[in-house]
């Protein structure tokens, strides 16, 4: 990004860094290239920055290449079959067992491998198979204790034990690092009953290393958990710990060990393991047995003798057998990109030492810092500290900027981040402070884990977590950093961000807030014109009535001639331009692609009619939008009713026409989703599909939604102000209308002001930002953002309820003439908004069906 760089916001130097770091640092592969590796193996990176490794790692391309070379090459049979290809499955499949475990410096004698669907079902299945003895008249019973720092799946088996009448206890951090430094009670290792304590070997919320020492001073009595009679059991949760870093169970032999290989290789998903240490198998308890499980069993009798090895007792049914042969591949993969583990451990500390060391180090002018770090550690050693940095931006006032908008923003940058809190809510609450009461709060405010709900009443519910892979780079590291200065310590133009209009500033006077009787405002009498339904630009022959229930500053005509283009532009933020008119109305026919603009138009049941009726999905069936397909505001659809036809357009391309008529005959009924809900749609046809695909460069198709399917909006109108009736929608997210305020448009356009290089001052047109919000219906005459307070809305005789402000923002970044991204326009509405980022337009809902009705619009003054 242009512009002056601001006191505290210069990029630390790596080479610098590295020589005043007393650490060993060790940065790629030895001769190996790294930007030769990126290149060939992970080419799909390219303009890409991935920073969620902790959550999904990526695969090499030789991985897979290989992978698919030996299943065109072998015939692998299910391996509870008795046939050549079956032995040759079995066979392969114990090999990578002997993999698995010499890469964890181990072998079958100490452990065995049970593959699993990933670490969750490994925990799932320790909490199901231990040999808990419930609490009774004269005893306790057994414990099952877990470190508040661990990931959902952990803390989710105190359901299964408390199910089983046994105790489940939370252990803090601290508590268990002053019981290692200070000395426990110690316990008896040979009593009973036997007691459980499950702890994460890296934390994936602050990428903490607990010390795996922890294993044997707790198995051996030495340090206890809780201080009650029993021998103590260790599972050891390293999903997160060996995806970057070398674990050996020959000298930390935790009973358990939880594994997750897409964590480590990226591919194959769905397949994990439980180390199970040899020496405890045979207690493990089985409860239920499934196809190859059984050494035999009868079916009309409770005769039932499971297989003697831990692995086919607990594996039931058939495995996924060829997912496990794809491990074989990573192992190799891994070994030959990067030499091993302990170079991966090496490489991923140098990255995240040294974007902490940057990040911490980045001030406002004020020497406010511009990031908060949720850490434990000083980022001192990879024995503390695995390659994660956990955040939230702050304010240069020291406030926290919600993590949803930070995510956002890194979007547009191409850099992909993970925000919330990451299946973490002990160390989330820990971190950031927040209480067990506070977390049902945010819940009955409507939080649940997962969504964008990122401050409420002023405190963050989540923050941002950045992690490195071993392809990472260093350039990875520095676009990052680069994106924090350019976002939070540039402008666009070098100069301090200018404030903004206080909303006082826009909002009616006293005397006008005082009247309180609703008032039919901007009726105008046009003269009729071309009397058409498929012309565009031609003005209706009908008045256009805007009713504002609740809000109804005087009317204050203005002579514009006379007014200097500052003085117009000031006349509008004050909302006394004009009477409220509507001055535009657009559908948007295909979702995501180009706006029709037209003067009136008819309504039908879930909103203008056919507005985002179609859509354009990729080969899988996904929708594809303008956040990943800029170049869909390229094609222009044109709606012909009295040909019933709609045309789409794009420069190269011939014109390609598609009928408003469904077919029922030739539909081909399919499914896809939009904003989460299931819709049911038909295939436009094979026509239309290669045009698309060809204008695209990769295969798409053109779907519509059914006309026998209903999709109701979901309820998140005001309290107290339900809607008369259930809205129905075409494709849209959220609302049948989106309405825009041209003041609003105005205000942040004033934002958006940049400086050429003789200083000559050049505003966006705002025929160019109207079109980036992509709303149904613009009106003018009213003040900024006022349109927010309103609750319902007449247009002549049609009535509308508003339902709240748009939270889409991020293709307001397109310029919908040219499909290229400007990241200005997203973090000036940031900025001049004061909170979290929305759109300048709100949804509107019908209050009852105008079937046959036409919504029209006045001639503007503005």
């Amino acid at each position: 990004m242009a512009g002056a760089v601001r006191p505290g916001a210069e990029l630390l130097a790596f080479e610098r860094f590295r020589d005043s770091s007393e650490a060993r640092l060790a940065y790629g592969y030895g001769p190996r290239s790294l930007r030769e590796l990126r290149e060939r193996e992970f080419g799909r990176l390219a303009g890409t920055v991935y920073l969620d490794h902790v959550g999904a790692t990526l695969f090499p391309q030789s991985q897979l290449t290989s992978f698919t070379d030996d299943l065109l090459q072998n015939i692998y049979g299910n391996p509870h079959s008795q046939n050549i290809s079956s032995k040759l499955t079995y066979d392969t499949v114990e090999q990578v067992r002997y993999r698995v475990l010499a890469h964890f410096h181990t072998s079958p004698d100490d452990y065995s491998v049970i593959f699993t669907s990933g670490s969750t079902a490994a925990l799932k299945l320790v909490a199901e198979a231990f040999p808990w003895v419930p609490r009774g008249p004269q005893s306790s019973g057994s414990w099952f204790c877990y470190l508040t720092d661990s990931h959902t799946s952990v803390v989710g088996m105190r359901e299964v034990t408390t199910a089983m009448n046994v105790t489940s206890i939370p252990v803090k951090p601290e508590d268990m690092r002053l019981a290692e430094t200070q000395g426990a009670a110690a316990c008896d290792p040979d009593s009973q009953p036997p007691h459980l304590f499950c702890y994460p070997a890296q934390s994936n919320f602050s990428g903490t290393r607990y010390p795996l020492c922890w294993i044997e001073r707790i198995k051996s009595g030495g340090m206890c958990p809780v201080n009650v009679p029993g021998k103590w059991f260790v599972l050891l949760d390293a999903a997160s710990y060996v995806s970057t870093s070398p674990l050996d169970l020959s000298a930390h032999q935790a009973d358990f060990v939880s594994i997750s290989f897409y964590k480590i290789f990226g591919f194959p998903t769905g397949l994990g393991a439980l180390l199970v240490n040899n020496r405890v198998a045979p207690l493990l308890r089985k409860t239920y047995f499934g196809g190859g499980t059984a050494t035999v069993y009868l079916v009309g009798e409770d005769f039932y003798v499971p297989r003697q090895s831990v692995t086919e007792r607990f594996e039931d049914g058939t495995i996924s057998f060829l997912d496990v042969i794809a491990l074989k591949h990573g192992f190799d993969a891994l070994e030959r990109l990067t030499g091993g583990m302990e170079n991966i451990k090496q490489h991923t500390f140098t990255l995240v030492r040294y974007t902490y060391a940057a990040l911490s180090s980045l001030q406002y002018p004020n020497g406010a810092p511009v990031v908060r770090i949720y850490s434990d550690s000083e980022f001192s050693s990879p024995e503390v500290q695995g390659p994660i940095i956990n955040f939230n931006v702050l304010d240069d006032q020291g406030n926290i900027i919600g993590y949803s908008q930070v995510d956002k923003m890194a979007s547009l940058y191409n850099i992909q981040v993970r925000t919330g809190c990451f299946c973490n809510t002990g160390a989330c609450q820990r971190h950031l402070g927040i209480s067990n009461e506070m977390v049902k709060k945010h819940f009955q405010a409507g939080h649940v884990c997962g969504d964008n709900v990122d401050i409420i009443d002023g405190q963050p519910t989540g923050s941002v977590r950045i992690s490195f892979g071993y392809m990472s780079t260093l350039e990875d590291a520095q676009a990052f950093l680069r994106f924090i200065i350019a976002t939070r310590l540039h402008s666009s133009d070098g100069r301090p961000i200018p404030q903004t209009l206080t909303r006082e500033a826009a909002a009616p006077s006293t005397q006008q807030k005082a009247l309180n009787t609703p008032a039919v405002l901007g009726v105008r009498d046009l003269s009729p014109q071309e009397d058409t339904l498929t012309s565009s630009r031609v003005w209706d022959d009908l008045s256009t009535t805007v009713n504002v229930m609740g809000l109804c500053p005087p009317v204050c005509e203005v002579d514009e001639s006379q007014q200097t283009p500052s003085e117009k532009v000031q006349g509008v933020l004050d909302g006394n331009s004009s009477p409220y008119i509507v001055t535009n109305l657009y559908l948007y026919p295909v979702k995501s692609c180009a706006a029709f603009e037209v003067t009136r138009w008819p309504l039908g049941n879930q909103g203008l009619l056919y507005d985002r009726s179609w859509m354009v999905v990729n080969h899988n069936g996904i929708c594809l939008n303008q956040k990943q397909e800029p170049r869909l505001c390229l094609i222009q659809p044109f709606i012909d009713l009295q040909q019933r036809i709609m045309v789409l357009k794009a420069k190269g391309m011939e014109p390609m026409e598609v009928p408003l008529e469904e077919n029922i005959e030739q539909t081909q009924i399919c499914q896809s989703k939009v904003c989460a809900d299931r819709v049911n749609t038909y295939d436009c046809g094979e026509e239309i599909s290669r045009w698309l695909s060809v204008f695209f460069g990769r295969q798409c198709h053109l779907i519509r939604q059914s006309s026998g399917f209903q999709r109701n909006a979901k309820k998140k109108h005001r309290k107290g102000h339900s809607p008369e009736t259930t809205a129905t929608l075409s494709l849209v997210n959220e609302a049948q209308y989106l309405l825009l305020n041209r003041s609003s448009v105005l205000e942040l356009r004033q934002q958006l002001n940049v400086s050429d290089e003789n200083g000559k001052e050049e505003l966006f047109a705002l025929s160019d930002l109207i079109s980036r919000f992509r709303a149904n219906i613009v009106i003018s005459g009213t003040g900024a953002f006022e349109e927010e307070k309103w609750d319902e809305i007449s247009i002549d005789s049609l009535h509308f309820q508003v339902l709240g402000p748009c939270h889409r923002c991020q293709m307001i970044c397109i310029d919908q003439q040219t499909g290229q991204r400007n990241q200005d326009v997203f973090q000036k509405l940031s900025e001049s908004r004061k909170r979290k980022v929305v759109n300048p337009k709100v949804k509107i809902v019908a209050t009852s069906f105008y079937k046959s009705k036409l919504l029209s619009m006045s001639k503007s003054s503005l």
